[in-house]
């Protein structure tokens, strides 16, 4: 076994310990803070993290993939140099923050958030001081070391939230003690990552252009990639109101869990994994990602089928009366994640190429979508029609994508429609195991 198959298979397995304890943190502190703060508040964070994600997304120079993939990503004067590039747009979305905050609250009809905007943008200010080494040991693949970062900082931060929540059952306790607090942990922890790696301000100017020319395109990517993932909030909390939305929210997270799973692969592992073997010939290394991937499509159709089964009595079980609807929003949402999964297992690979302007029309496809799709389903067809077509939203990604790697001879048309045919057969026969035992049918509330 190579040295490089030893790491990617190292790295895959913290990746997923790191994400199913994530989950399983997360899990625990929603279901102890759905106790403690009414749906509302979940809406109206939901709404605000949201425009965080899209106005750091919008504004991604791609320097944490820069440090990943680029030949100097060792290099002190590069490394220096990213992380002053990343302290100046921190500190130019915090100034960008104060200024959409009075549109934003008057567009949704909330005082709230005149104070909560800027609150939650002053962490991506923060955030921007992070030190670099999570990168450097992202591209080493050394992700046990990130593993106990991503816990340390997220245990601190659900534990000030449920604290403050406790104490204060309030909206702040999600967007101080979750969202701006964990920031400052994050910052903090960065540096203890690696004994005598450090920080300084440095303007290498070949540095500026290398990064410059690998983020012009991540920054269109990565933009699109909010609007496709993210729009539905910003649509639905215009639709809906901030209880339904909070619903909604929670049914969400839990169906994404899964697609959360594949994208830390796709980043963590997949990606700098085909980045080592870009001298390979197109053929062989279509063939390595062929036969590696069957793997995980096999793991993630027996997982999803399981989760579209089971996923609305563990709702139901678990929340109370007010999260009722989520116990059939849940199932759909959840079966859309299959286009999610056929996507990030090869999505990876162009970008690996130096393609990412596919990545990017991928995602503009699914934002488009969404964006033209969402109102009119929801006029037609009301709030299932509108998380039927949430669902599919990642279907557009999965054919575009397959353009590219048409392309660029990275095509596996074929392995996607046996493990296609193997998730439908496995859910078939949970189904009909579940209806037989008196449990109906998943989406039995709205039949």
């Amino acid at each position: 076994m190579t040295s490089l198959k030893k790491l990617a298979i190292r790295g895959a397995v913290w990746t997923i310990i790191s994400y199913g304890a994530s989950q399983i943190l997360r899990f625990g502190s929603n279901l102890c803070l759905t106790h403690l703060l009414v749906p509302e508040f979940f809406g109206l964070m939901a709404v605000v993290n949201t425009l965080r994600m899209g106005i750091e997304l919008f504004s991604d120079l791609g320097v944490p993939q820069s440090i990943v993939s680029n030949p100097r990503g060792d290099d002190p004067a590069f490394l220096n140099t990213a992380w002053t590039i990343n302290i100046i747009r921190s500190l130019v979305l915090g100034l960008f923050f104060l200024v959409i905050t009075f549109p934003v609250a008057q567009f949704y009809h909330d005082q709230r958030l005149l104070w909560l905007t800027p609150i939650v943008g002053l962490s991506s200010a923060i955030y921007g001081f992070t030190s670099t080494a999570q990168h450097t040991l992202h591209r080493r693949l050394e992700l046990g070391k990130l593993t106990a970062f991503d816990l340390t900082t997220q245990v601190l931060s659900l534990i000030t939230m449920l604290v403050w929540a406790w104490l204060n059952p309030s909206i702040w306790a999600l967007g101080i003690g979750g969202v701006v607090l964990g920031s400052v942990y994050a910052v903090v922890c960065s540096y203890w990552l690696i004994p005598g790696y450090s920080n300084h301000f440095a303007w290498d100017r070949d540095a500026v252009k290398d990064i410059r020319a690998f983020g012009r395109w991540m920054l269109f990517s990565s933009g699109v990639t909010f609007l496709n993932e993210q729009a539905d909030r910003l649509i639905l909390a215009k639709l809906l109101s901030f209880q339904v939305l909070g619903v909604y929210t929670v049914a969400n997270s839990l169906a994404a869990i899964p697609r959360e799973i594949i994208k830390q692969l796709s980043y963590k592992v997949i990606f700098p994994t085909i980045s080592n073997q870009l001298n390979l010939p197109r053929a062989s290394l279509r063939a390595k990602i062929i036969s590696k991937r069957k793997i995980i499509l096999i793991g993630f159709a027996i997982l999803l089928a399981v989760l579209v089964s089971t996923g609305d009595l563990v709702i139901a079980l678990l929340y109370d009366k007010r999260y009722s609807e989520a116990t059939w929003m849940m199932p759909i949402l959840c079966c859309g994640v299959w286009f999610s999964v056929l996507f990030y297992t090869l999505s990876p690979a162009l970008l690996a190429i130096g393609k990412p302007l596919y990545l990017a029309q991928s995602n503009l496809a699914g934002f488009l979508t969404v964006a033209l799709g969402l109102p009119l389903a929801f006029s037609h067809f009301g709030i299932l029609g509108a998380i039927t077509l949430i669902a599919v939203r990642d279907l557009p990604l999965y054919i575009v994508n397959l353009y590219g790697l048409w392309q660029e001879k990275l095509f596996c048309i074929s392995q996607d429609i046996q493990s296609t045919a193997l998730l439908i057969g496995v859910l078939a026969l949970l189904l009909m195991i579940r209806n037989s035992l008196g449990f109906g049918l998943p989406i039995q509330m709205i039949l």
